[in-house]
């Protein structure tokens, strides 16, 4: 592409270049420079590309796009921030691909990946072909695609969205991060309808404080046409306040909510209402925050256009997601074990409180926190479990590259004044085996943590762990 289309829509502050000149690639790492590639020295949260220039010119990067350190020779570009001419060079390279389909971001804590996977399925059943770019996986249709992180990087993004286009999707529905957000991977984007699920602790090693976190998830209502609120959640009414988008309520004294609330241990009914519209809707995914999280994609169906009857209908034949509250098989058991992704106080929490609701025994909770992140909220989700859970097993997560015990300790510092029993295994594999062993008739055994996870970081290895080949594991072992 020719530098200056390339160039286009970003504010640059002084540059240095050739009337013509064709560029081959866009590249942001300068282990993947390539002769004639426009290299961008992007300012990260870990390091800074400044400091790679030297090694882009080596490996003949054309131009050096930067805010600072401009090379003494050669072509060169400086722009006030290079994260947002990032994304703005993968828009103009990709041929603005958002522009050209429905864009649905949603942002909070918990819930992003559930709401987007009940407003993938209830928009496919109204005919449209959508993309979705998530915790999970990306899907473009029915096809998934492995990913590293919530949103990508905005370069990449572009790519994601222009495959999403060339292959006939007419929506996008896709998990917008606080990192994401803070860090411009999806500025450009005008998005149709952005929701706000809520706001727990988390990501405090980044954001450092709550009001960072909510100010970082508060920019996608700067960048949307229509904003769906979670009126349950207490960061709600600030969150109205600072947008500028026209939005639209869920939950009691919102345009849209839920009546009769109605939950069971594989589904939960309820009468929702819209001003005089009402009607019943069953999801086939137990828990209270379902409810939530129903009420999010149904706002979300509204404002995209669907009437409230069809989009019910819909939202009823929803399946579940992976790791999310999900059942997993225990031939020959009278107990329940259930994955769930909680990895957060507000999460765990959530889950532990809404299997209590239909639990006819004891509810079990394995879980650990992961190393290299929030160390704050790892009592509290230690007080939580010990408050909530009958019997709460305390084991590692991702360690990563902190010793995992001292990661237990910081959760046993929240537990030590309780009543309620608790037990330490440090290996997961073992802790879910007492969990097992322990489970008797009627009770919920919640694997908490990895959720649809299928490996575990120790160190900066990442090894296969699947909870459900170990849930098999461990019955075929007692069985024999």
């Amino acid at each position: 592409m020719n530098i200056h289309e390339l160039l286009k829509n970003i504010e640059i502050l002084d540059s240095h270049l050739p009337q013509e000149l064709e560029i081959p690639m866009v590249r942001y790492s300068s282990r993947e420079v390539q002769p004639g590639d426009l290299f961008v020295a992007v300012v990260g949260y870990v390091t800074d590309g400044h400091k790679y220039i030297p090694d882009a010119l080596n490996r003949g990067a054309a131009v050096i796009l930067c805010e600072k350190d401009m090379p003494e020779s050669g072509w060169w570009v400086r722009v006030p921030s290079t994260r947002r001419a990032l994304a703005q060079l993968g828009a103009n390279w990709y041929g603005h691909p958002a522009d050209s389909m429905k864009m649905i971001g949603v942002t909070g804590t918990n819930g992003k990946t559930s709401v987007t996977y009940l407003l993938k399925s209830m928009l496919e059943q109204t005919g449209a072909k959508v993309g979705l770019i998530g915790t999970i996986c990306n899907m473009i249709g029915d096809e998934e695609l492995p990913t590293e992180r919530t949103t990508p990087e905005s370069f990449e993004l572009q790519g994601i969205l222009a495959q999403m286009r060339d292959q006939g999707c007419s929506h996008v529905v896709m998990e917008v991060s606080s990192h994401a957000l803070f860090l411009d991977r999806v500025a450009t984007i005008e998005f149709t309808v952005g929701a706000f699920t809520n706001l727990t602790e988390d990501h405090l090693d980044f954001h450092e404080t709550m009001e960072n976190y909510r100010k970082a998830k508060s920019l996608l209502f700067s960048q949307c046409k229509h904003g769906v609120f979670n009126l349950a959640d207490p960061a709600t009414p600030k969150m109205l306040q600072e947008a500028t988008c026209d939005c639209y309520t869920v939950g009691q004294g919102g345009d849209l909510w839920a009546e009769n609330v109605c939950l069971e241990s594989d589904h939960v009914q309820m009468l929702v209402r819209e001003g005089e519209q009402q009607g019943q809707l069953r999801v086939g995914i137990p828990g209270r925050f379902t409810v939530s999280n129903a009420l999010t994609a149904l706002g979300i169906a509204r404002r995209l256009g669907i009437e409230l009857e069809p989009a019910l209908e819909a939202l009823s034949k929803a399946k579940g997601v992976k790791g999310r509250v999900e059942v997993v098989p225990t031939p020959g058991k009278d107990y329940t074990v259930l994955i769930d992704y909680a990895h957060t106080p507000d999460g765990l929490e959530n889950v532990l409180r809404s299997v209590k609701d239909f639990c006819k025994g004891r509810v079990i909770v394995v879980f650990g926190c992961g190393g290299d992140r929030d160390s704050k909220k790892r009592p509290i989700m230690g007080e939580i479990a010990v408050k909530y859970a009958d019997l709460a097993i305390v084991t590692s997560d991702n360690p990563r590259t902190e010793e995992p015990m001292a990661i237990i300790e910081d959760i046993l510092a929240g537990m030590k004044d309780s009543a309620s029993s608790y037990i330490v295994e440090e290996n997961r594999r073992k802790a879910i085996r007492i969990a097992l062993r322990l489970g008797q008739k009627d009770d919920m055994i919640i694997l908490a943590g990895k959720g649809h996870e299928t490996y575990q970081i120790l160190g900066t290895e990442k090894t296969h762990l699947d909870e459900r080949e170990e849930v098999a594991a461990a019955l075929w072992e007692q069985s024999h």
